[in-house]
């Protein structure tokens, strides 16, 4: 079996690795943090109490800023994978050996086809979307997997629901919705959609202007065991502080209290396992 490739990341939560790295950098201004705060709130509220995969990296801030926030932060996850080499000029089947390593990497993750087939809780995958074609691209790599294997297609779409991180824009009756016009997507239970609407200055942010703390893993890194060291370079520190002060920021009573705020507005608060997640940030902050 294929060793899994997963690119290096600091563990910001414990940042003991970190020794001397952030010296001599400024304090990263965290101008888009109440905007942020209300974001990572409405897709933890719209999750469904799912495990939430965070696919790619624009939306690595929002996983960074739970992860410090949350008393439990165990069913937040990273998936760094990047399918946009294969709807470039590269476009076609992957080869064998990258499916292989494919495969191996959303294994180590939990997310393989027959994992996901026999599991109960919600896999959510989260990311922000334009037209939804990463997310068309992931599920079409499980499908495929899944029927090379044999296992229970129906039953990993019954698991799969989506968390859509849009650009905010005027609301109207003839306003885009991604969703209305990918096809693939009936193919999911009824409801497995849900959308979070970003403010725009945001939205841009994430989606393009954000220096990332890890490279973009596309097919030319699947199997690339250099992704597996730390970059040291001005651009990663940059983003390194920027990324493990949004994790402190989201440990403050400020930050805990604007989430539980921001959550008891969702009409998810109506469940039980949302009323239990206000109530523990809530105690949370008092411990700060």
């Amino acid at each position: 079996m294929l060793e899994a490739i997963r690119p290096f990341r600091w563990d910001l939560v414990r940042p003991d690795q970190l020794g001397s790295l952030l010296d001599g950098l400024p304090e990263p201004d965290l101008w888009f943090l109440d905007d942020l705060t209300d974001c990572a709130a409405k897709v933890l509220a719209r999750s469904g109490d799912g495990e939430l995969y965070f696919v790619g990296r624009s939306a690595d801030s929002v996983f960074d800023l739970l992860g410090g926030a949350l008393p439990d932060p165990g069913r937040l996850h990273l998936l760094p994978l990047s399918t946009a080499s294969m709807d470039s000029w590269l476009r076609g089947r992957l080869h064998p050996a990258e499916v292989a390593q494919l495969r191996a990497n959303l294994s180590a993750h939990g997310l393989s086809p027959a994992a996901l087939a026999r599991g109960a809780r919600p896999i959510v995958f989260a990311d922000v979307v334009s037209t939804g074609g990463t997310m068309k691209q992931l599920l079409d790599i499980l499908r495929d997997w899944a029927g090379d294997e044999r296992a229970d297609w129906p039953a990993v779409l019954r698991r799969v629901r989506i968390v859509g991180l849009t650009r905010r824009r005027r609301t109207s009756p003839n306003t885009y919705r991604w969703q209305q016009h990918a096809g693939w997507v009936r193919d999911l239970v009824p409801g497995a959609i849900r959308n979070v609407s970003v403010e725009s200055a945001l939205f841009s942010y994430l989606a393009d202007y954000q220096v990332k703390l890890t490279r973009s893993f596309g097919r030319d890194l699947w199997a690339d065991d250099g992704v597996r060291d730390p970059g040291r370079d001005d651009n990663t520190r940059r983003a390194l502080a920027e990324a493990v002060a949004i994790v402190e920021a989201g440990r403050t009573p400020a930050v805990r209290e604007r989430l539980a705020r921001t959550m008891s507005r969702e009409p998810a608060i109506a469940e039980p396992w949302l009323r239990d997640l206000v109530r523990r940030l809530r105690v949370a902050k008092g411990d700060t």
